[in-house]
Protein backbone atom coordinates (compact mmCIF):
# COMPACT_ATOMS: atom_id res chain seq x y z
CA UNK A 1 0.00 0.00 0.00
CA UNK A 2 2.97 2.34 0.25
CA UNK A 3 2.62 5.06 -2.34
CA UNK A 4 6.34 4.82 -3.19
CA UNK A 5 7.33 1.17 -3.90
CA UNK A 6 10.25 -0.20 -1.92
CA UNK A 7 10.40 2.58 0.61
CA UNK A 8 12.94 1.60 3.24
CA UNK A 9 11.65 1.45 6.82
CA UNK A 10 14.20 1.12 9.62
CA UNK A 11 12.64 -0.82 12.51
CA UNK A 12 14.77 -0.28 15.62
CA UNK A 13 13.23 -2.69 18.14
CA UNK A 14 14.33 -5.56 20.30
CA UNK A 15 14.38 -8.76 18.25
CA UNK A 16 11.77 -10.38 20.45
CA UNK A 17 8.25 -11.53 19.60
CA UNK A 18 6.85 -7.97 19.69
CA UNK A 19 9.64 -6.53 17.55
CA UNK A 20 9.25 -9.34 15.01
CA UNK A 21 5.48 -8.71 14.90
CA UNK A 22 6.02 -5.00 14.21
CA UNK A 23 8.48 -5.67 11.38
CA UNK A 24 6.21 -8.35 9.89
CA UNK A 25 3.11 -6.14 10.04
CA UNK A 26 4.89 -3.33 8.18
CA UNK A 27 6.29 -5.75 5.64
CA UNK A 28 2.88 -7.31 4.97
CA UNK A 29 1.49 -3.89 4.01
CA UNK A 30 3.50 -4.18 0.82
CA UNK A 31 5.81 -1.67 -0.86
CA UNK A 32 8.20 -1.48 2.10
CA UNK A 33 11.71 -2.81 2.49
CA UNK A 34 12.39 -3.56 6.17
CA UNK A 35 15.77 -3.06 7.83
CA UNK A 36 15.48 -4.59 11.32
CA UNK A 37 18.09 -3.69 13.94
CA UNK A 38 18.37 -3.56 17.72
CA UNK A 39 17.81 0.01 19.09
CA UNK A 40 21.52 0.60 19.70
CA UNK A 41 24.55 2.07 17.95
CA UNK A 42 23.72 0.15 14.78
CA UNK A 43 20.83 2.55 14.11
CA UNK A 44 23.02 5.51 13.13
CA UNK A 45 25.31 3.25 11.10
CA UNK A 46 22.35 2.18 8.96
CA UNK A 47 21.28 5.82 8.50
CA UNK A 48 24.79 6.80 7.44
CA UNK A 49 25.22 4.10 4.81
CA UNK A 50 21.78 4.00 3.16
CA UNK A 51 18.70 6.10 2.58
CA UNK A 52 15.71 5.38 4.81
CA UNK A 53 12.22 6.78 4.38
CA UNK A 54 11.06 6.36 8.00
CA UNK A 55 12.22 5.01 11.36
CA UNK A 56 10.14 3.09 13.90
CA UNK A 57 12.01 3.22 17.23
CA UNK A 58 11.17 1.36 20.45
CA UNK A 59 11.62 3.74 23.40
CA UNK A 60 13.32 2.18 26.43
CA UNK A 61 15.07 4.05 29.23
CA UNK A 62 18.39 2.38 28.42
CA UNK A 63 18.08 3.26 24.72
CA UNK A 64 16.78 6.83 24.97
CA UNK A 65 20.16 8.39 24.16
CA UNK A 66 20.23 6.57 20.82
CA UNK A 67 16.86 8.05 19.86
CA UNK A 68 18.01 11.53 20.95
CA UNK A 69 21.15 11.15 18.81
CA UNK A 70 19.01 10.00 15.88
CA UNK A 71 16.74 13.05 16.14
CA UNK A 72 19.78 15.33 16.46
CA UNK A 73 21.49 13.67 13.46
CA UNK A 74 18.40 14.23 11.31
CA UNK A 75 18.20 17.88 12.38
CA UNK A 76 21.92 18.50 11.87
CA UNK A 77 21.95 17.16 8.31
CA UNK A 78 18.46 18.49 7.43
CA UNK A 79 17.10 15.03 6.58
CA UNK A 80 13.40 14.50 6.00
CA UNK A 81 12.63 10.96 7.21
CA UNK A 82 10.00 10.87 9.98
CA UNK A 83 10.69 9.08 13.27
CA UNK A 84 7.88 7.23 15.05
CA UNK A 85 8.66 6.41 18.68
CA UNK A 86 6.74 3.56 20.33
CA UNK A 87 6.63 2.61 24.00
CA UNK A 88 5.18 -0.08 26.26
CA UNK A 89 4.69 2.35 29.15
CA UNK A 90 2.49 5.52 29.03
CA UNK A 91 4.47 8.66 29.91
CA UNK A 92 3.31 12.16 29.01
CA UNK A 93 6.74 13.51 29.98
CA UNK A 94 8.61 11.22 27.57
CA UNK A 95 6.03 11.77 24.84
CA UNK A 96 6.42 15.52 25.24
CA UNK A 97 10.22 15.22 25.33
CA UNK A 98 10.48 13.35 22.03
CA UNK A 99 7.72 15.22 20.21
CA UNK A 100 9.34 18.57 21.02
CA UNK A 101 12.54 17.26 19.46
CA UNK A 102 10.82 16.42 16.19
CA UNK A 103 9.42 12.89 16.45
CA UNK A 104 6.42 12.44 14.17
CA UNK A 105 4.49 10.40 16.72
CA UNK A 106 4.78 8.79 20.15
CA UNK A 107 2.59 5.70 20.37
CA UNK A 108 1.65 3.70 23.46
CA UNK A 109 1.32 -0.02 22.78
CA UNK A 110 -1.88 -1.56 24.15
CA UNK A 111 -3.32 -4.78 22.76
CA UNK A 112 -1.18 -6.32 20.02
CA UNK A 113 -3.72 -5.97 17.19
CA UNK A 114 -4.60 -2.36 18.07
CA UNK A 115 -0.93 -1.45 18.51
CA UNK A 116 0.11 -2.80 15.12
CA UNK A 117 -2.74 -0.90 13.44
CA UNK A 118 -1.70 2.35 15.18
CA UNK A 119 1.89 1.90 14.00
CA UNK A 120 0.82 1.21 10.41
CA UNK A 121 -1.60 4.17 10.35
CA UNK A 122 1.01 6.52 11.79
CA UNK A 123 3.65 5.27 9.34
CA UNK A 124 1.39 5.88 6.35
CA UNK A 125 0.58 9.37 7.60
CA UNK A 126 4.26 10.07 8.22
CA UNK A 127 5.27 9.00 4.73
CA UNK A 128 2.65 11.30 3.22
CA UNK A 129 4.37 14.14 5.10
CA UNK A 130 7.90 12.98 4.32
CA UNK A 131 8.88 16.39 2.95
CA UNK A 132 10.27 17.10 6.42
CA UNK A 133 7.49 19.43 7.62
CA UNK A 134 6.22 18.32 11.00
CA UNK A 135 3.10 20.12 12.15
CA UNK A 136 2.65 21.03 15.77
CA UNK A 137 -0.69 19.26 15.54
CA UNK A 138 1.15 15.90 15.56
CA UNK A 139 2.00 16.31 19.25
CA UNK A 140 0.34 14.16 21.94
CA UNK A 141 -0.56 17.40 23.71
CA UNK A 142 -1.92 20.73 22.52
CA UNK A 143 -1.95 23.54 25.05
CA UNK A 144 -3.68 21.72 27.97
CA UNK A 145 -5.35 19.12 25.72
CA UNK A 146 -3.90 15.59 25.80
CA UNK A 147 -4.27 13.10 22.96
CA UNK A 148 -2.43 11.69 19.95
CA UNK A 149 -5.25 9.75 18.28
CA UNK A 150 -6.34 10.53 14.68
CA UNK A 151 -9.52 12.37 15.83
CA UNK A 152 -7.44 14.60 18.11
CA UNK A 153 -4.83 15.31 15.45
CA UNK A 154 -7.65 16.37 13.15
CA UNK A 155 -8.95 18.64 15.93
CA UNK A 156 -5.49 20.19 16.47
CA UNK A 157 -5.12 20.98 12.79
CA UNK A 158 -8.55 22.64 12.76
CA UNK A 159 -7.70 24.72 15.84
CA UNK A 160 -4.50 25.87 14.17
CA UNK A 161 -6.36 26.93 11.05
CA UNK A 162 -9.21 28.82 12.71
CA UNK A 163 -7.14 30.49 15.45
CA UNK A 164 -5.76 33.12 13.07
CA UNK A 165 -9.09 33.71 11.31
CA UNK A 166 -11.00 36.19 13.47
CA UNK A 167 -14.40 34.52 13.08
CA UNK A 168 -17.13 33.33 15.44
CA UNK A 169 -16.81 29.66 16.40
CA UNK A 170 -19.32 27.10 17.69
CA UNK A 171 -17.77 24.19 19.61
CA UNK A 172 -19.97 21.11 19.99
CA UNK A 173 -19.41 17.96 21.99
CA UNK A 174 -20.68 15.94 24.90
CA UNK A 175 -20.32 17.12 28.48
CA UNK A 176 -16.80 16.56 29.81
CA UNK A 177 -15.00 16.40 26.46
CA UNK A 178 -12.98 19.59 27.05
CA UNK A 179 -14.76 22.23 25.00
CA UNK A 180 -13.43 25.08 27.15
CA UNK A 181 -9.86 23.79 26.68
CA UNK A 182 -10.42 23.97 22.92
CA UNK A 183 -11.69 27.55 23.25
CA UNK A 184 -8.63 28.49 25.33
CA UNK A 185 -6.31 26.91 22.75
CA UNK A 186 -7.94 28.93 19.97
CA UNK A 187 -7.54 32.15 21.97
CA UNK A 188 -3.90 31.47 22.87
CA UNK A 189 -2.99 30.85 19.24
CA UNK A 190 -4.81 33.90 17.92
CA UNK A 191 -3.68 37.50 17.54
CA UNK A 192 -5.78 38.21 20.65
CA UNK A 193 -3.58 36.05 22.89
CA UNK A 194 -2.33 39.03 24.93
CA UNK A 195 -5.88 40.20 25.68
CA UNK A 196 -8.42 38.66 28.11
CA UNK A 197 -10.11 35.28 27.68
CA UNK A 198 -13.42 35.62 29.55
CA UNK A 199 -15.60 32.51 30.08
CA UNK A 200 -19.21 32.44 31.22
CA UNK A 201 -21.52 29.46 31.70
CA UNK A 202 -24.90 30.51 30.31
CA UNK A 203 -26.61 27.52 31.94
CA UNK A 204 -25.33 28.20 35.45
CA UNK A 205 -26.65 31.76 35.84
CA UNK A 206 -30.38 32.52 36.35
CA UNK A 207 -32.05 34.13 33.33
CA UNK A 208 -32.79 37.38 35.17
CA UNK A 209 -29.10 37.83 36.04
CA UNK A 210 -27.47 36.60 32.81
CA UNK A 211 -28.10 39.79 30.83
CA UNK A 212 -26.40 41.84 33.54
CA UNK A 213 -23.49 39.38 33.65
CA UNK A 214 -23.00 39.61 29.88
CA UNK A 215 -23.64 43.30 29.23
CA UNK A 216 -23.37 44.90 32.67
CA UNK A 217 -25.83 47.31 34.31
CA UNK A 218 -26.04 50.93 35.43
CA UNK A 219 -26.45 52.00 39.04
CA UNK A 220 -30.14 51.91 40.00
CA UNK A 221 -31.13 49.82 36.98
CA UNK A 222 -33.02 47.42 39.27
CA UNK A 223 -33.43 46.66 42.95
CA UNK A 224 -30.02 45.85 44.37
CA UNK A 225 -28.05 47.61 41.61
CA UNK A 226 -26.17 49.85 44.04
CA UNK A 227 -23.30 50.53 41.66
CA UNK A 228 -22.47 50.33 37.95
CA UNK A 229 -21.35 46.85 36.89
CA UNK A 230 -19.05 46.10 33.96
CA UNK A 231 -20.26 43.08 31.98
CA UNK A 232 -18.27 40.20 30.52
CA UNK A 233 -18.31 41.63 26.99
CA UNK A 234 -16.61 44.83 28.19
CA UNK A 235 -14.11 42.84 30.27
CA UNK A 236 -13.23 40.81 27.16
CA UNK A 237 -12.62 43.87 24.96
CA UNK A 238 -9.78 43.12 22.57
CA UNK A 239 -9.86 39.43 23.52
CA UNK A 240 -12.26 36.50 23.41
CA UNK A 241 -15.48 35.67 25.26
CA UNK A 242 -16.44 32.03 25.72
CA UNK A 243 -20.20 31.43 25.98
CA UNK A 244 -20.50 27.91 27.37
CA UNK A 245 -23.83 26.03 27.26
CA UNK A 246 -25.20 28.56 24.76
CA UNK A 247 -28.14 26.23 24.13
CA UNK A 248 -29.49 27.09 27.59
CA UNK A 249 -29.87 30.79 26.75
CA UNK A 250 -33.49 32.00 26.79
CA UNK A 251 -35.06 33.53 23.67
CA UNK A 252 -35.24 37.09 25.04
CA UNK A 253 -31.49 37.18 25.55
CA UNK A 254 -30.84 35.41 22.24
CA UNK A 255 -32.24 38.51 20.51
CA UNK A 256 -29.76 40.78 22.32
CA UNK A 257 -26.83 38.46 21.57
CA UNK A 258 -27.85 38.39 17.90
CA UNK A 259 -27.86 42.18 17.81
CA UNK A 260 -24.37 42.27 19.31
CA UNK A 261 -23.05 39.78 16.72
CA UNK A 262 -24.52 41.91 13.95
CA UNK A 263 -23.48 45.37 15.19
CA UNK A 264 -20.80 44.71 17.84
CA UNK A 265 -22.57 47.16 20.15
CA UNK A 266 -24.82 46.91 23.20
CA UNK A 267 -26.23 48.94 26.09
CA UNK A 268 -25.86 48.05 29.74
CA UNK A 269 -29.08 47.12 31.56
CA UNK A 270 -30.74 50.40 32.51
CA UNK A 271 -28.33 52.40 30.35
CA UNK A 272 -28.78 54.60 27.27
CA UNK A 273 -25.17 54.83 26.10
CA UNK A 274 -24.25 52.51 23.23
CA UNK A 275 -20.98 50.69 23.93
CA UNK A 276 -18.81 49.25 21.17
CA UNK A 277 -16.28 46.48 21.88
CA UNK A 278 -13.93 44.34 19.80
CA UNK A 279 -14.55 40.79 21.00
CA UNK A 280 -14.26 37.39 19.39
CA UNK A 281 -17.19 35.15 20.35
CA UNK A 282 -16.57 31.44 20.91
CA UNK A 283 -19.71 29.52 21.90
CA UNK A 284 -20.10 25.91 23.02
CA UNK A 285 -22.93 23.48 23.57
CA UNK A 286 -23.54 19.82 24.37
CA UNK A 287 -26.98 20.07 22.74
CA UNK A 288 -28.02 19.55 19.13
CA UNK A 289 -28.60 23.24 18.32
CA UNK A 290 -30.05 22.55 14.89
CA UNK A 291 -32.65 20.30 16.50
CA UNK A 292 -33.38 23.13 18.97
CA UNK A 293 -33.87 25.46 15.98
CA UNK A 294 -36.36 23.04 14.43
CA UNK A 295 -38.18 22.75 17.77
CA UNK A 296 -38.37 26.53 18.03
CA UNK A 297 -36.32 26.89 21.23
CA UNK A 298 -33.27 28.45 19.53
CA UNK A 299 -33.28 31.24 16.94
CA UNK A 300 -32.28 30.13 13.46
CA UNK A 301 -30.63 33.47 12.63
CA UNK A 302 -28.55 33.30 15.83
CA UNK A 303 -27.55 29.72 15.03
CA UNK A 304 -26.12 30.78 11.67
CA UNK A 305 -24.31 33.75 13.27
CA UNK A 306 -22.65 31.45 15.81
CA UNK A 307 -21.99 28.52 13.51
CA UNK A 308 -19.57 30.34 11.18
CA UNK A 309 -16.89 27.73 11.94
CA UNK A 310 -18.15 24.57 13.68
CA UNK A 311 -15.69 22.48 15.70
CA UNK A 312 -16.69 19.10 17.14
CA UNK A 313 -14.79 17.65 20.11
CA UNK A 314 -14.89 13.82 19.95
CA UNK A 315 -16.11 11.83 22.97
CA UNK A 316 -13.55 9.71 24.81
CA UNK A 317 -15.10 6.45 23.59
CA UNK A 318 -14.10 7.45 20.03
CA UNK A 319 -10.44 8.01 20.96
CA UNK A 320 -9.73 5.31 23.52
CA UNK A 321 -6.10 5.03 22.41
CA UNK A 322 -5.58 8.34 24.26
CA UNK A 323 -6.64 6.87 27.61
CA UNK A 324 -3.15 5.68 28.73
CA UNK A 325 -1.68 9.13 28.03
CA UNK A 326 -4.57 10.85 29.80
CA UNK A 327 -4.21 8.59 32.85
CA UNK A 328 -0.48 9.28 33.03
CA UNK A 329 -1.13 13.01 32.63
CA UNK A 330 -3.66 13.06 35.50
CA UNK A 331 -1.44 10.90 37.71
CA UNK A 332 1.34 13.42 37.16
CA UNK A 333 -0.92 16.43 37.75
CA UNK A 334 -2.72 15.22 40.87
CA UNK A 335 -0.21 13.04 42.70
CA UNK A 336 0.86 14.76 45.93
CA UNK A 337 4.52 14.00 45.21
CA UNK A 338 6.16 15.91 42.38
CA UNK A 339 9.06 13.48 41.85
CA UNK A 340 8.79 10.45 39.57
CA UNK A 341 9.54 7.92 42.34
CA UNK A 342 6.78 9.21 44.63
CA UNK A 343 4.01 9.13 42.03
CA UNK A 344 1.35 6.44 41.88
CA UNK A 345 1.56 3.88 39.09
CA UNK A 346 -1.31 2.04 37.45
CA UNK A 347 -1.24 -1.65 36.54
CA UNK A 348 -1.70 -2.84 32.93
CA UNK A 349 -4.81 -4.77 34.05
CA UNK A 350 -6.35 -1.58 35.45
CA UNK A 351 -5.57 0.28 32.20
CA UNK A 352 -7.29 -2.55 30.33
CA UNK A 353 -10.44 -1.96 32.40
CA UNK A 354 -10.20 1.76 31.60
CA UNK A 355 -9.98 0.90 27.89
CA UNK A 356 -13.12 -1.31 28.04
CA UNK A 357 -15.29 1.23 29.87
CA UNK A 358 -17.58 3.49 27.80
CA UNK A 359 -16.84 6.79 29.69
CA UNK A 360 -20.22 8.53 29.48
CA UNK A 361 -18.71 11.47 31.42
CA UNK A 362 -15.75 11.62 29.04
CA UNK A 363 -12.38 13.12 30.07
CA UNK A 364 -13.85 14.88 33.11
CA UNK A 365 -15.07 11.53 34.48
CA UNK A 366 -11.66 9.96 33.80
CA UNK A 367 -9.86 12.75 35.64
CA UNK A 368 -12.19 12.53 38.64
CA UNK A 369 -11.70 8.76 38.90
CA UNK A 370 -7.90 9.09 38.70
CA UNK A 371 -7.97 11.76 41.43
CA UNK A 372 -10.10 9.48 43.63
CA UNK A 373 -7.82 6.48 43.03
CA UNK A 374 -4.73 8.50 43.97
CA UNK A 375 -6.33 9.29 47.33
CA UNK A 376 -8.04 6.00 48.15
CA UNK A 377 -5.74 3.31 46.71
CA UNK A 378 -3.20 1.73 49.02
CA UNK A 379 0.38 1.07 47.97
CA UNK A 380 2.36 2.50 45.08
CA UNK A 381 0.34 0.85 42.30
CA UNK A 382 -3.33 1.24 41.41
CA UNK A 383 -4.76 -2.22 40.61
CA UNK A 384 -8.12 -3.56 39.40
CA UNK A 385 -9.13 -4.15 43.03
CA UNK A 386 -8.98 -0.37 43.57
CA UNK A 387 -11.31 0.47 40.68
CA UNK A 388 -14.95 1.44 41.20
CA UNK A 389 -17.38 -1.36 40.40
CA UNK A 390 -18.64 0.23 37.18
CA UNK A 391 -15.14 0.00 35.68
CA UNK A 392 -14.34 -3.51 36.85
CA UNK A 393 -17.80 -5.05 36.43
CA UNK A 394 -17.96 -4.95 32.59
CA UNK A 395 -14.98 -7.26 32.51
CA UNK A 396 -16.68 -9.73 34.85
CA UNK A 397 -20.00 -9.52 33.07
CA UNK A 398 -18.58 -10.64 29.74
CA UNK A 399 -20.01 -14.09 29.12
CA UNK A 400 -18.37 -16.84 27.06
CA UNK A 401 -19.97 -17.64 23.74
CA UNK A 402 -23.04 -19.84 24.19
CA UNK A 403 -22.27 -23.55 24.10
CA UNK A 404 -23.76 -24.99 20.96
CA UNK A 405 -24.87 -28.48 22.02
CA UNK A 406 -27.05 -30.79 20.00
CA UNK A 407 -29.69 -32.63 21.97
CA UNK A 408 -29.34 -36.38 21.24
CA UNK A 409 -32.40 -38.44 20.33
CA UNK A 410 -32.34 -40.24 23.67
CA UNK A 411 -32.11 -36.92 25.60
CA UNK A 412 -29.60 -35.85 28.27
CA UNK A 413 -29.29 -35.40 32.00
CA UNK A 414 -29.52 -31.55 31.92
CA UNK A 415 -28.65 -31.18 35.61
CA UNK A 416 -25.42 -33.16 35.26
CA UNK A 417 -24.60 -31.40 31.99
CA UNK A 418 -24.89 -27.95 33.65
CA UNK A 419 -22.95 -29.13 36.70
CA UNK A 420 -20.07 -30.17 34.43
CA UNK A 421 -20.05 -26.73 32.79
CA UNK A 422 -20.11 -25.02 36.21
CA UNK A 423 -17.32 -27.24 37.50
CA UNK A 424 -15.20 -26.54 34.42
CA UNK A 425 -15.56 -22.74 34.76
CA UNK A 426 -14.75 -22.84 38.49
CA UNK A 427 -11.66 -24.96 37.77
CA UNK A 428 -10.55 -22.47 35.07
CA UNK A 429 -10.99 -19.56 37.50
CA UNK A 430 -8.91 -21.36 40.14
CA UNK A 431 -6.23 -22.17 37.59
CA UNK A 432 -6.07 -18.54 36.43
CA UNK A 433 -5.67 -17.26 39.99
CA UNK A 434 -3.29 -19.94 41.22
CA UNK A 435 -5.94 -21.31 43.57
CA UNK A 436 -6.64 -18.00 45.34
CA UNK A 437 -10.35 -18.36 46.05
CA UNK A 438 -11.06 -14.66 46.65
CA UNK A 439 -9.74 -13.78 43.20
CA UNK A 440 -11.38 -16.81 41.56
CA UNK A 441 -14.72 -15.75 43.07
CA UNK A 442 -14.29 -12.23 41.61
CA UNK A 443 -13.68 -13.68 38.15
CA UNK A 444 -16.96 -15.60 38.45
CA UNK A 445 -18.96 -12.74 39.94
CA UNK A 446 -19.43 -14.62 43.21
CA UNK A 447 -18.46 -14.02 46.80
CA UNK A 448 -15.94 -16.39 48.38
CA UNK A 449 -18.52 -18.21 50.55
CA UNK A 450 -20.76 -18.97 47.56
CA UNK A 451 -17.79 -20.31 45.61
CA UNK A 452 -16.80 -22.67 48.43
CA UNK A 453 -20.39 -23.91 48.75
CA UNK A 454 -20.51 -24.64 45.02
CA UNK A 455 -17.16 -26.46 45.20
CA UNK A 456 -18.46 -28.60 48.06
CA UNK A 457 -21.67 -29.36 46.17
CA UNK A 458 -19.73 -30.32 43.04
CA UNK A 459 -17.31 -32.50 45.00
CA UNK A 460 -14.28 -30.35 44.16
CA UNK A 461 -11.06 -30.32 46.17
CA UNK A 462 -11.31 -27.41 48.63
CA UNK A 463 -7.58 -27.53 49.33
CA UNK A 464 -6.71 -26.47 45.75
CA UNK A 465 -3.68 -24.24 46.06
CA UNK A 466 -4.20 -24.11 49.80
CA UNK A 467 -5.05 -20.40 49.48
CA UNK A 468 -8.00 -18.29 50.49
Amino acid sequence: MGSQPEQTILVACQKDRLGQSIAQAISEEGGYKIVFVEPGSEVLKVIERQKVHAVVFMDELSKSQVCIELLEYRRKFDLSFPIIVISKEPSIERATFFMKRGAHDYLILSSKEASLKKIIDSLKEALLQSNGIYEESQQPYFEEIVGASPPMKKLYRLIDRVAQADVTILITGESGTGKELVAQAIHRRSKRRDKPFVPINCGAIPEELLESELFGHEKGAFSGAIRTKIGRFELANGGSIFLDEIGEMKSSLQVKLLRFLQERTFERVGGLKTIEVDVRVIAATNKDLWKAVQEGTFREDLFYRLNVVPIHVPPLRERKEDIPLLVEHFLSRHSPSLNEEGRKRISPEAIECFMEYSWPGNVRELENIVKRLIILSEGEEITVEDLPERLYKPKKDKLPSPILATLPEEGIDLKKFLENIEKSLIQQALDKTGGVKNQAAKLLGLNRTTLIEKMKKLGMDLSYGGKN
